[in-house]
């Protein structure tokens, strides 16, 4: 790819990059046939690779996990169709790694071999490698807009625990307005956006529901409902 021609990676707050790829299961149509809904789309290095292997059978294990949180997984290596589906019957028929075996991957992982989406996203990293894709994970909210972006290289596997924690921050950031504190997990208080005037200052300041724990002005936390 000639310097002209780099496209300029995508940006928090950006619209997804549109595109409709060949996958495991089927043709999608991105971000369109996911209008509603989550997705997280990631890419990996490479098929039959171990850090691979092990990445896949944990996020195929932890499907349902993101279903139930109206996200949809999409996966993406500059491999062929016929490499993916070769390497997901292996791991189903041969792997067994921390007493997951007989896993099947169900969601789409897309054949990207022009390594047209992986650019489109900025996937391939040429300081990291040329040829392959990093691992890179893209939180996309039901509008179709990108709403966080981690990287990691070649060698690191990601930490699934923090991929499920940071979707369930974002959709609680969204439903009631908050912030999430250093290391927030579920279930613990939530920080109350700073006021924007003195007068709504002195009331956080003074409240009297017991909700709300201010360690000054500026800083206040809450717990959320019971139901989150």
């Amino acid at each position: 790819m000639e310097q002209n021609d780099i496209i300029p990676m995508p940006r928090i707050g950006d619209r997804a990059p549109e595109f409709r790829a060949i996958t495991t299961q089927g043709e999608i149509n991105f971000p369109v046939d996911y209008k509603g809904q989550w997705v997280i789309l990631f890419s990996h290095p490479a098929d039959f690779t171990p850090v691979c292997t092990s990445e896949f059978m944990t996020f195929a294990k932890m499907e349902p996990e993101f279903k139930a949180l109206n996200c949809r997984l999409v996966g993406l290596s500059v491999d062929g169709l016929y490499s993916h589906i070769a390497w997901l019957r292996t791991i189903k028929e041969k792997i067994e790694y921390k007493g997951m075996k007989n896993i099947e991957v169900t969601f789409p992982l897309i054949e990207d071999i022009t390594m047209q989406v992986a650019r489109a996203y900025g996937m391939i990293q040429p300081g990291e490698s040329s040829t392959k894709a990093v691992r890179a994970v893209f939180f996309i909210d039901p509008k179709g807009i990108i709403r966080a972006i981690i990287y990691y290289p070649l060698s690191m596997g990601r930490n699934f625990d923090e991929l499920k924690r940071a979707l369930i921050a974002m959709q609680a950031a969204d439903t009631y307005s908050i912030a999430t504190p250093a290391d927030w997990r579920p279930g613990d208080d939530v920080i109350v956006p700073t006021a924007g005037s003195c007068g709504v200052a002195k009331e956080r300041m003074e409240d009297k529901t017991g909700e709300m724990t201010c360690y000054d002005w500026f800083f206040c936390t809450k717990p959320l409902p019971l139901e989150n």
